[in-house]
């Protein structure tokens, strides 16, 4: 073996250990507790997040679609405990439309919802509240001219989110999925969903899932990804392609062409404030390229899976959280 081949597979081995961490970390009240009351460099922060407002959440909207881009907005939040919360986050969520209407921005931009957010894990009736605020804010959307993603979360929510999604799509056809491809169950499931209209967002997943549900070294999820991609761009649907990473681009398009499909009949998706060359070199391509926009104070979670997701970003929000940042 040499040094290169060595080298390579300790770095890889490195980066497993360290997302482990970081993604154990993002679940740390503690650490989000300190994390969140030291004051934080806001150009780094804003390098990744909107803002809190929604007023900031509209104006970096204006700001990505101006660009030639489209937008996906998510509000920051996960698990609520009450159902009060639950409530609040579905008004919040109204009010962001009718900003967005205001402005005339609905068009180029969909909901991302956390189903979590809207009281699905609550203990008593959580699934049936989560439907009936992701119903009325589908509803709400669809009068404003836009549309609703319901994000996935941990595994153990896949089966009720999937359920809630086909309630959805009875009256709201045009229901975002998302699907993991580090889950095993992806293919199946894209495979199930590869329907005529059927919008499906395909990342590789960015939670800590246990051996058991989820393949857990970066090739195999790369290759897990390739197989649902596949699956979805011979299907009948819309593929929406969310990864960074080029290799996996290149393939996806040629998937596309391979399965003679125009630009527009699928789209690429990356994160606000995530490779910006890579996001401008497809805009000039002629590919639809939806940005990921998250918003509000509740970031932490975000940014520590994002940092999971690409190490290398670690020192960046290492210098923000201790002030340090540029």
């Amino acid at each position: 073996m040499s040094k290169t081949d060595l080298y390579g597979i300790v770095q890889r081995d490195g980066e497993s250990v360290l997302r482990q961490i970081l993604l154990t970390a993002s679940r740390s009240d503690m650490l989000r507790s300190a994390s969140t009351s030291l004051p934080v460099a806001r150009s780094v922060v804003n390098r990744f997040v909107a803002g809190e407002s929604i007023a900031d959440a509209v104006g970096t909207t204006a700001d990505v679609t101006a660009a030639g881009r489209l937008v996906s907005l998510d509000r920051l939040g996960e698990e609520v405990e009450s159902a009060e919360g639950a409530e609040k986050t579905r008004d919040e969520y109204v009010d962001l439309i009718a900003a967005l209407n205001a402005n005339g921005l609905t068009a180029e931009t969909e909901i991302s919802v956390k189903l979590s957010a809207l009281g699905q894990l609550l203990a008593h009736d959580g699934e049936r509240m989560a439907l009936e605020l992701a119903h009325s804010i589908a509803d709400r959307a669809a009068k404003a001219g836009t549309m609703i993603t319901l994000d996935m979360e941990d595994h153990t929510t896949t089966d009720s989110t999937l359920e809630i999604l086909r309630a959805l799509r009875e009256e709201f056809p045009d229901t975002g999925a998302v699907l993991q491809a580090y889950l095993y169950r992806s293919e199946a499931d894209a495979k199930d969903l590869a329907t005529l209209g059927s919008r499906v967002r395909i990342c590789k997943g960015a939670y800590d899932e246990p051996e058991s549900v989820a393949f857990q070294s970066r090739h195999e999820v790369d290759l897990a990804f390739v197989r649902c991609c596949k699956v979805l761009m011979e299907g009948d649907g819309y593929p929406m392609i969310a990864t960074h990473d080029p290799t996996l681009i290149e393939i996806s398009q040629a998937l596309a062409i391979h399965n003679d499909r125009p630009k527009g009949s699928y789209e690429h998706q990356m994160l606000f404030g995530v490779h910006l060359e890579e996001q401008e070199r497809l805009v000039r391509e002629g590919e639809r390229l939806r940005v990921y926009v998250p918003y509000g104070s509740d970031w932490y979670g975000y940014l520590m899976r994002r940092m999971a997701e690409r190490p290398s970003n670690l020192g960046l929000l290492a210098r923000s959280v201790t002030g340090g940042g540029q």
